[in-house]
């Protein structure tokens, strides 16, 4: 009982280290949390004001987007239009608009539509900020206001906002503690909603969305502003009701310059962990982009990297770099494929597998090895490239009889002897889709297409043995259809898919696969698919 217990920290520093202390850490001793003050919707420590270089350097590649957030928030008490700040996971884009408020002093309420999972539970968590209520024993655990509806919401809304500006001009006008000076940054309120796609997941009756995108007319309360934060493009909110179009702030992936300076700013040796960046960096970038997921596969092999020296503190040499790279580079393909989580052999059967694959080949009379890549690519990508060349090239209208059970053998049995119109028909038609080029796809249709053929290829799978293929898959692991998107991603960073013009009416890009006949043949091959059998022959 001897020993004092550490003080309540607040509500936002589990979520970011330098959230706000309380300011009576020192001298109060009472296990009972203080209440919640105005205070609380500022964020960062009172003492340590952060100046906008910290942002900047905080942040590399980040100044241009950093320099427009703070054109559109504009000076102190100035309205401004939602703020919809939109780009791929982990480019920065919540950290980097916290800090930024943190610089500028400015009260703010975070709420993430990814913890809060309805819409009861996103009111309640705004309301709870804005009437300075904390959650606890004494009142039962329960919100300050109960609220379901957003025609409830709106006026709840609405009187704490009215409450906490004339709390917020009142403090304005004080001058007698400098803290209160500090905080009294203006008289207006931002909202921040964060991880705005995810209220696709959790609305079934899809008008959250619409209904969030037009709160600023609906408040019409120049002391407020509004910001929303997605993965997704603002293309994919189009709705039937109009609203306010907000004001877009694109956040791209990083650069490899970028993520350079990123993984060496906080090393001690930033001379070995540049050479370790030489080595991994390159062909890691080609995969991902994520600073999250490079960040916890560098971890593991900048370990392996550094365990033939004994003194870390070490400079490397030349030749000392190449002993270095030699231990590391078994590990290097089996951490890129646990990137996309698919399944590979350990590094010590990769040499068995090589000579394996050599006497092979030499067998084979007249053949040269055209089924291997140039390029590494793990197995679900290829299936992923395989779908978006078959929904470029086979029509829509097709797919159902294409991927039916039957592999679309019986499709081919029912098939009569054309007459000579249909065959000039079918001529005529040929050249034109050439003048065309590939077609269009939406996500859904690529999607429908890779779960069937990885379906399709868990039987042969099954009968292929475990040394034939350096990337075998698993049958029943569902490792194919983890994170595809960020497969889709990267395909399209290297241009083997290409993105199109998102579509107004039905609300999601199309996308249109580059590669010719040839690449798709021989990503087929190096998986023993059948895809002359699933593609579409005029």
């Amino acid at each position: 009982m001897g020993k004092e217990e550490s003080p309540q920290i607040e509500r936002r520093s589990t979520r970011h280290s330098s959230a706000t202390i309380s300011k009576n850490e020192a001298g109060t001793k009472s296990n009972e949390p203080l209440p919640p003050t105005v205070n609380d919707l500022f964020y960062g420590e009172e003492e340590k004001p952060i100046s906008l270089d910290d942002v900047v350097s905080s942040f590399p590649g980040r100044r241009i987007q950093i320099i427009e957030l703070m054109r559109v928030l504009g000076p102190v008490n100035c309205p401004m239009v939602p703020l919809f700040i939109y780009g791929d996971s982990s480019t920065g884009k919540t950290s980097i608009t916290l800090q930024i408020f943190r610089h500028l002093n400015r009260p703010f309420v975070y709420s993430s539509c990814l913890t809060c999972y309805s819409p009861r539970i996103l009111f309640e968590s705004i309301l709870n900020q804005l009437l300075l209520h904390r959650k606890s024993m004494a009142n039962s655990y329960l919100s300050a206001k109960r609220c379901e509806r957003p025609s409830d919401f709106v006026n709840f809304l609405r009187e704490a906002l009215i409450s906490i500006t004339s709390n917020l001009q009142g403090n304005s006008g004080k001058s007698g503690s400098k803290k209160l000076d500090r905080r009294a940054s203006g008289n207006m309120i931002y909202l921040i909603f964060d991880n705005l796609e995810r209220v696709r997941e959790w609305d079934k009756s899809s008008i959250m969305l619409p209904f969030l995108l037009n709160l600023y007319d609906i408040l019409k309360m120049p002391e407020v502003g509004l910001i929303f934060i997605s993965n997704t493009s603002p293309d994919t909110y189009y709705s039937s009701m109009g609203y306010a179009e907000p004001t877009p702030v694109y956040f791209p992936d990083y650069k490899e310059d970028d993520l350079r300076q990123i993984f060496v700013k906080n090393q001690e040796n930033k001379k070995l962990y540049s050479s370790f960046l030489d080595v991994v960096l390159k062909p890691f970038y080609r995969i991902t982009r994520r600073v999250d997921e490079l960040s916890t596969a560098f971890s593991q092999l900048y370990k392996k990297y550094c365990e033939p020296l004994s003194d870390l503190g070490v400079v490397p040499n030349e030749e000392m770099k190449r002993r270095l790279f030699s231990n590391l580079q078994p590990h290097i393909a089996p951490s890129m494929n646990e990137i996309f989580k698919v399944s590979s052999q350990p590094s010590t059967d990769i040499g068995a597998t090589k000579e394996a694959k050599q006497k092979s080949s030499s067998k084979k009379s007249g053949l040269e090895v055209t089924d291997q890549l140039d390029l590494h690519m793990s197995t679900s990508a290829k299936y992923l490239l395989i779908s978006a060349f078959l929904a470029s090239r086979n029509p829509a209208t097709l797919d159902a009889s294409l991927f039916d059970s039957t592999g679309g053998s019986d499709s081919r049995k029912r098939k009569r002897k054309p007459s000579e119109k249909t065959s000039e028909q079918k001529e005529a038609a040929e050249q034109e889709l050439l003048m065309k080029g590939p077609g269009t796809f939406p996500l859904e249709r690529l999607l429908a297409i890779f779960q069937c053929i990885t379906s399709v290829a868990e039987g042969s799978l099954e009968e292929e043995e475990q040394g034939s293929d350096g990337l075998r898959v698993q049958v029943g692991d569902n490792s194919l259809m983890s994170d595809v998107l960020l497969q889709l991603s990267s395909l399209c960073n290297a241009n083997f898919i290409v993105k199109g013009v998102s579509c107004p009416l039905e609300g999601s890009t199309r996308y249109r696969s580059t590669i010719c006949e040839d690449m798709a043949l021989k990503v087929a091959r190096s998986l023993k698919f059948p895809l002359s059998k699933y593609l579409y022959r005029r």
